[in-house]
């Protein structure tokens, strides 16, 4: 069986306008079907965690409705918007994706995925988790199915 490596960046989002969801969406509906890669979490703590609680919506509530009802992305969304006191406010919106966007790695995670990559601290210029977190992606596809 696959075990899929996620590749939608954490930097889309769909037309809700929420960083990160369209991501969390493929990666647990990968864990929920058994193929999502190893290396990653179904629902983790760092950005997953964050969109969750931005919105206000239970990751266990999320997580049965990704096993139950195995929704397209947009069947996704119709049923975020539906979720009891759910904030899609613009203004709880805009500092979701602010935080997504400004949320900066420690210099222990972002020295191994540039390390894991092949790629110097010095010739980088980036220091944003969505880009290294993109680029542990790429790195790890190629790792197992390209290689």
């Amino acid at each position: 069986m696959s075990q899929i490596v996620p590749l939608i960046s954490s930097g889309v989002a769909g037309p809700l306008g929420v960083l990160h969801l369209p991501r969390l969406w493929l990666k647990s509906s990968l864990a929920a079907a058994g193929k999502l890669h190893p290396d990653y979490p179904a629902c983790g703590k760092g950005y997953d965690g964050m969109t969750l609680a931005a919105l206000g919506i239970k990751e266990e509530d999320f997580l049965a409705f990704i096993a139950n009802s195995k929704p397209t992305y947009v069947q996704l969304e119709a049923w975020v918007q539906a979720y009891p006191g759910v904030n899609l406010s613009k203004a709880n919106l805009y500092k979701h994706n602010q935080a997504i966007l400004g949320y900066i790695h420690g210099a222990d995670v972002r020295e191994g995925i540039l390390s894991a990559a092949g790629v110097s601290d010095e010739t980088t210029v980036n220091p944003g988790a969505v880009d290294l977190n993109n680029l542990d992606d790429w790195q790890t596809l190629w790792a197992t199915e390209i290689k």
